[in-house]
Formats: C-alpha cells, structure tokens, sequence
C-alpha cells in the first residue's frame, strides 16, 4: 500500500471510530426526509448510498438510515423531521427541496443536516455563505430554476420555427414566481409566445395538457418541481398521449419515455450528498463543508420518442447530447 493511501486509510478508520464513540458504541444512524416516495426516488436513492460508501459507510453494515416519506405531502414534512430529531438520529439528510430543508432545520438546530435544495440557500436563511455555511447544516445546490431559460432555448431548437410555447409550473412551489419571470423575459427575447400553464397535483394534469394542445402549441416545458418529478410517468404519458415535444429537468424522465432534458446529474449531486454525511458521521462539521454547486450539466435525447412524435433532431444537438436514449 502507498504511504498516501495508508495515511487516508488511517484517517478514515479514527474517523469511524469516533463515530462510533459519539453514539456510545452504536451504529450510528442517518435520518432520510423526503418529500416524495421510496418507489419514486429509488433511481436516485442508489447514488445517494454510494456517496456512503464512499467514505466507508453501508447501509447494515455499519449505519443505518431511517426513511421518512412525506408521499408528496408538504403538510407532512413538519411531523415527519420532527420525528426524526426526537428519535435522535445523528445526521438528518433531505431530499425533494427547500420545504424540506426548512422542515429539518426547524425541527432541531444540533443535528447535522445535509440538503439538497435549488434555491439560494444563503437567502432562503440556510447558510452563512457557501464557502463556510455556519450552524449545523450544509449540503449541495442543485440549481434547477436557473436551467430553464437554457431549457427553453434548447427546446426551440429541436422544435424550429414554432412560435407558441407552453410552459408548466408548480404554482406552489417556493421560487414559481421566478421561474415564470425567467421563462417570460427569455420568450420575449426569442419572440416567442409563452402561455404559463398550471398545475399543483397530479388531479390537475390533464386540463393542462388539453391547454396545451388547445394553443397549438409547438412545445412544452415543464419546469422544476419535486411534485412533477414524483409524477413524471404521468407526465410523460400525457405528452406522448397529445402529441407534445416536452423538456424536462432530469434525465430520469427521459428514462421514462419523455422527450428530452437538461440539468445537473441528480445522481452525481446525491453522492455528493451522501459523501458529506459520511464525512459528517466521520467527525467533520457542516460548518466546515462548503455547500456544493454543480459544475456540469447533462443534456439527453430520447430519440425513440422523437421518431414517435415525427422530430427530426438537428445533428448539432445530438452531437451536444451527454446522452442518447435510443
């Protein structure tokens, strides 16, 4: 073994040990707030344990995690992190957005915890500032808002000469009004028309897709929210049921038949989310983790979908695709 390696092997095993020490002995143990479900954050939940692992944690071995599901419900999440801190658990990581991270951090200001937001956190009242985030939270930063103005254009250009376009938002989620703000200034500078559509559950999907559809529109975005991730089959089969060209924010719903995506790796940010709280069980303080912003974005073409809804995507865009899904 080289002398770097072995050093790093030390460090990591005085660090397990002093996890073990802080929980008398203990397996120490994770707490998971997420604001959708277990079925549907699966994919993603997988890169999360390998971040774990990657700093010498496995779920049975020598953590545990306890899950909680907030199943899409935000009226839940207050209880459920609440229930978390009383448990204790010694590291609380979160999951579905800002709602969440407020959840956690209202429910105890001791426990580490570990978000994964869009937003700002420095102004949503989270951190300090991302090199030193204070207090007892950290996490990474995943930027979806900020993508559509760039998913829009992306989209005008696999959908070439349309001068109608859709866009869906969540109109509760926390920076909705931002992301139509964006969506509309980036319109007008394309001499687009946009026709914001809405929807705050899964109920109200269909009358949005008829609008759409209704508006001979060329396009449609579906902008970021953790409701439309968790209901993206929905949302695909919607599109593919009218006929809709469709952008989405992830990739896994172009996994799952949509059209095309662009945005950070939610895989590669849920390591990184995983990683730190291993760091975290390992002695490391979230005052001292700076917060995580992405650095790569990844965009991928479904073109079985493309062929189903008559697109033929330009070369330019297949040969800027990270991705493409045949």
């Amino acid at each position: 073994m080289r002398r770097r390696d072995f050093i790093g092997a030390l460090a990591l095993t005085a660090g397990l040990c002093r996890a073990a020490g802080a929980a008398g002995g203990k397996i120490p143990v994770v707490g998971f707030l997420g604001l959708t479900s277990r079925r549907t954050f699966e994919p993603v939940l997988a890169a999360f344990k390998r971040g774990l692992a990657d700093t010498g944690f496995v779920e049975g071995r020598n953590v545990a995690i306890e899950y909680r599901w907030a199943e899409g419900r935000e009226d839940r999440l207050a209880a459920l992190a609440a229930e978390l801190a009383r448990r204790p658990v010694d590291v609380i990581a979160t999951s579905g957005g800002l709602l969440v991270a407020r959840a956690a951090k209202a429910a105890s200001s001791t426990i580490p915890i570990v978000f994964e937001i869009g937003p700002d956190p420095i102004a949503a009242g989270l951190v300090e500032s991302f090199a030193h985030p204070g207090g007892n939270m950290t996490g990474v930063v995943i930027l979806t808002a900020d993508l559509n103005p760039k998913r829009l254009d992306l989209l005008s250009k696999l959908v070439p000469g349309g001068t109608v376009y859709a866009a869906l938002v969540n109109p509760e989620n926390a920076v909705a009004g931002r992301v139509v703000g964006d969506l509309e200034k980036a319109a007008q500078a394309r001499k687009i028309e946009l026709h914001v559509l809405k929807a705050a559950d899964e109920s109200e999907f269909p009358a949005a897709f008829a609008a759409v559809s209704d508006l001979h529109a060329a396009a449609l975005l579906v902008a970021n929210d953790p409701v439309f991730f968790s209901r993206r089959e929905r949302l695909v089969a919607l599109a593919a049921q009218h006929g809709i060209p469709a952008v989405y924010e992830w990739r896994e719903f172009v996994v799952a038949g949509g059209l095309m995506s662009y945005g950070t790796s939610l895989g590669a940010m849920e390591r990184q989310k995983g990683a730190y709280v291993g760091k975290i069980l390992a002695g490391a303080r979230p005052a001292d983790l700076p917060v995580v912003q992405p650095t790569r974005f990844e965009l991928v073409i479904n073109l079985k979908t493309a062929r189903a809804l008559g697109l033929a995507v330009p070369p330019l865009l297949l040969a800027q695709a990270d991705e493409v899904i045949e």
